[in-house]
């Protein structure tokens, strides 16, 4: 039976969360928007039609949505050669992969974007699949995504781990009823990730590849 090690990508496996924040930031402000940062980055995880909507609410004009989220995409595309990769992040995939694990990213990232993301992780050899947000009808922290990771790697949910930074990447995993880690490199608190669902939290890649041996991974193996 296939065992799947699930990923969320910014923030997790790239250290990418404030270079968004950055980038949305402008991109509400030149809409006439002003959002503060902190508020912006605990909204990272969310698909961007949701992030829009969780920090604007239901009273905004959303007919200017499509013009924030591509001006926000638009800058953060800027940083699109240099993305720097979570210390580890490439050889925690590549633990697993050796030990068996099917190992498939779940992130709300496509096309361009995907494609550079992978090439900060420079990992390929051991990802298996990809599981976008453009794939299902609902984004984190719905577990749509979490679900369709499952299909792709085979596995089901008691044999999966997901790994992520965000509350919504936990709510997300344990919706699906899978085993959730968190990593506070991404900026968000222990306390917050532990009551949204983590069985267990690292500082980051390089803290769970070093206790992989003793963590939720080596439970299933």
């Amino acid at each position: 039976m296939q065992r799947a090690a699930l990923f969320d990508v910014d923030g997790t496996l790239a250290d990418t969360n404030h270079l968004h924040v950055t980038a949305w930031w402008e991109a509400f402000r030149q809409a006439g928007h002003r959002v503060a940062m902190h508020d912006i980055h605990r909204a990272l995880g969310l698909p961007s039609g949701d992030l829009i909507a969780h920090l604007l609410g239901e009273g905004r004009d959303t007919g200017r949505d499509d013009v924030i989220s591509k001006a926000h995409k638009a800058l953060y595309g800027t940083y699109s050669d240099r993305l720097p990769p979570q210390e580890k992040a490439g050889d925690l995939l590549r633990a697993l992969a050796d030990r068996g694990w099917t190992v498939v990213l779940v992130t709300s990232a496509g096309g361009a974007e995907l494609t550079a993301l992978r090439r900060a992780i420079d990992a390929d050899d051991a990802i298996s699949a990809t599981a976008s947000a453009d794939d299902v009808e609902r984004g984190k922290p719905a577990p749509d995504p979490v679900e369709h990771a499952l299909k792709l790697a085979g596995a089901p949910a008691g044999r999966a781990v997901f790994v992520g930074d965000s509350r919504w990447d936990m709510e997300a995993a344990t919706q699906a009823h899978v085993t959730c880690l968190g990593l506070l490199c991404g900026g968000i608190s222990r306390a917050e990730l532990e009551e949204a669902g983590a069985s267990a939290v690292y500082e980051g890649p390089a803290a769970l590849l070093e206790q992989l041996e003793g963590s939720p991974f080596a439970q299933l193996q």
